[in-house]
């Protein structure tokens, strides 16, 4: 019975990289995934060993899609949130975490646009220029992020279910 048990666990974390990796690929309006939302939840439910296998994820993608100069930024943010997730263990932390996670991902990922790239100067103004041009972006990200989470949390904490991660049953 544990090995069925670790076999499903095992299948739905598959399951969710490979969301991950399709999110990625398909035409989606632009920051509008799941991946945020992902990245906060399999680390909590999995343990932060799963932390690699998102960024692993995003390398694959990133492999097709073609790297850029801020990967360093975008997968670093992403293990960060993979690892504030485990200081969650109700709904509403888990929720504040997920849109912490959002600004996290904006502020990082934005902050290396400004220090990597050569659309904005790199002073103070600069910064919050781009910070500025960024919010069109953080809008989806934001309520995409939003959107998945709850979603998340319906199907693994609905009674329709039959998945509550033995870390969440304390």
């Amino acid at each position: 019975m544990k090995i069925k048990k670790t076999l499903n666990n095992f299948y739905l974390f598959l399951g969710c990289v490979g969301v991950i990796l399709l999110f990625r690929i398909i035409p989606h309006p632009p920051n509008f995934t799941p991946v945020i939302a992902l990245s906060f939840y399999l680390p909590m439910f999995f343990g932060v060993w799963s932390i690699p296998f998102i960024i692993l994820a995003f390398a694959l993608t990133d492999y097709v899609i073609g790297f850029h100069n801020l990967l360093i930024w975008t997968w670093g943010s992403l293990a960060i949130i993979g690892l504030i997730s485990k200081y969650c263990w109700n709904f509403y932390s888990r929720f504040g975490m997920c849109i912490i996670g959002s600004l996290l991902f904006f502020i990082f990922s934005n902050f290396g646009v400004w220090l990597t790239g050569s659309f904005y100067e790199i002073t103070i103004h600069g910064l919050i220029t781009c910070y500025t041009m960024a919010i069109p972006f953080f809008s989806n990200t934001f309520l995409s992020t939003i959107i998945f989470a709850l979603l998340i949390e319906f199907l693994v904490f609905s009674k329709y279910f039959n998945f509550v991660p033995q870390l969440l049953k304390k």
